[in-house]
């Protein structure tokens, strides 16, 4: 099952020389820096749909690339008028997935950017996260997914060890998210191991924007 989700999503350590003091004495190694973990740093995107409303916390603090990626579409107005276009069932399982994305035309796509797994972000493929859809690492672009369930080999396993960018979460509108999950598919559209998995007739994402926050809220 994993394989067959991987090919429909389908997105250095510089060496120091040592240095010896010019003295009898002993040379004591300072102790290593600790590695600094990245720290959250939300900013919410309301999805306005024509199932709902869906808002997402996206986290620039741990997950800055993939971030300013999806922002640089919404600011740009690129994901107005297109779709989720997809629910995949995960087989054995009540749960899956929703996946979104321009497909209205491919001029509208900025190109492939680094990608961001779950063993450099921390943020782990758990229902209510938004993840970039990919081919090969380093070639996600514009399309996403919401997760309705756990999956953790999205965060990356034998078989793919650099799993899926995660980059966020459903803060509302799960409900939404879940019933975009539950609506029609045709079984006879789609290729390989997306037939039937499209959606009939899409969802309409009619905006994307940036949540404004609140006159005195804190951030």
């Amino acid at each position: 099952m994993v394989r067959r989700t991987r090919m429909a999503l389908m997105i250095l350590a510089a060496l120091a020389a040592p240095s010896f003091a010019a003295t009898q004495a002993p040379t004591v190694a300072a102790p290593p820096a600790e590695a600094t973990a990245p720290v959250e740093d939300l900013v919410p995107v309301a999805l306005e749909t024509s199932a709902g409303r869906i808002v997402i916390a996206l986290d620039r603090g741990r997950a800055p690339v993939t971030t300013a990626n999806f922002l640089r579409y919404v600011d740009a107005g690129r994901y107005n008028g297109e779709s989720f276009y997809r629910a995949m069932k995960v087989t054995g399982g009540d749960g899956g997935l929703i996946q979104g994305g321009i497909r209205s035309d491919s001029r509208k796509l900025f190109p492939p950017i680094a990608h961001e797994p779950s063993s450099k972000t921390g943020i782990k493929n758990v229902a209510g996260t938004i993840s970039m859809a990919r081919l090969e690492p380093g070639s996600a672009r514009a399309d996403f997914f919401i997760l309705t369930t756990d999956i953790p080999s999205f965060d990356g396993d034998s078989s793919d060890p650099d799993g899926y960018a995660a980059f966020g979460r459903v803060i509302e509108g799960m409900d939404v998210v879940k019933a975009i999950f539950a609506a029609p598919t045709d079984p006879n559209k789609g290729e390989g191991v997306m037939r039937g998995q499209l959606l009939e007739p899409v969802v309409k994402i009619v905006r994307a924007a940036r949540v404004k926050p609140e006159a005195g809220a804190k951030r």
